[in-house]
């Protein structure tokens, strides 16, 4: 006679319905190296396709302005931001709108618009003026900084300079450092304006 298996019934939950018993063997867990090898197809797709993005090469996606190494050329009109304001406007001695984008210039602080005393105001004021100034002059460069692009506040953090007719660059920072009442700054604390 040949050996007797033992028929195991299903088990019932509490609702009436059957389970289906576990399976026997549980299947094994991969090695790392097949995990990986399983992995890198995907992990290649990944880094093409961030690669194609950041350098945007041609064909597969737009070149994505803010990330552009190559300088911008801005050309027009700089108004102040508020009501009525143009495409192109300034919010206060260091900062500017482009459309919707607000820059940063680097390398400057300025007072600023909401001042905490009258002197603040004052200086802020003419730092704005300045900067509006300045821009006005005709067309300019902005390149950004490759360590740290957008600030906390979601601005582009931009070097500006117009090119001389000799081929040298005329700084915007420089210019406002000089006689738009700017001073240096690079990131960490800054001091205040009221004495």
């Amino acid at each position: 006679m040949g050996r007797k298996t033992r028929f195991k019934p299903k088990r019932r939950t509490r609702a009436g319905r059957r389970t289906v018993r576990p399976a026997r063997f549980k299947r094994r867990q991969p090695t790392w190296r097949e995990a990986w090898v399983s992995m890198r197809p995907l992990l290649l797709l990944i880094a093409l396709a961030t690669l194609a993005y950041v350098f945007a090469l041609p064909g597969v996606l737009p070149a994505p302005g803010w990330l552009s190494s190559e300088p911008q050329v801005i050309e027009g009109r700089f108004t102040r931001c508020g009501r009525g304001r143009g495409y192109y406007c300034v919010v206060d001695g260091d900062t500017f709108k482009l459309g919707e984008r607000s820059v940063r210039v680097v390398g400057i602080d300025t007072a600023e618009k909401d001042a905490g005393c009258p002197a603040e105001a004052v200086q802020a004021e003419a730092s704005t003026r300045a900067l509006q100034g300045w821009l006005n002059r005709g067309p300019f460069r902005m390149t950004h900084r490759l360590d740290e692009p957008i600030d906390r506040y979601g601005r582009g953090l931009r070097t500006i300079y117009r090119l001389r007719p000799d081929g040298s660059e005329d700084r915007l920072a420089d210019f406002m450092r000089r006689e738009g009442g700017a001073r240096g700054y690079w990131g960490g604390g800054r001091g205040g304006w009221c004495l």
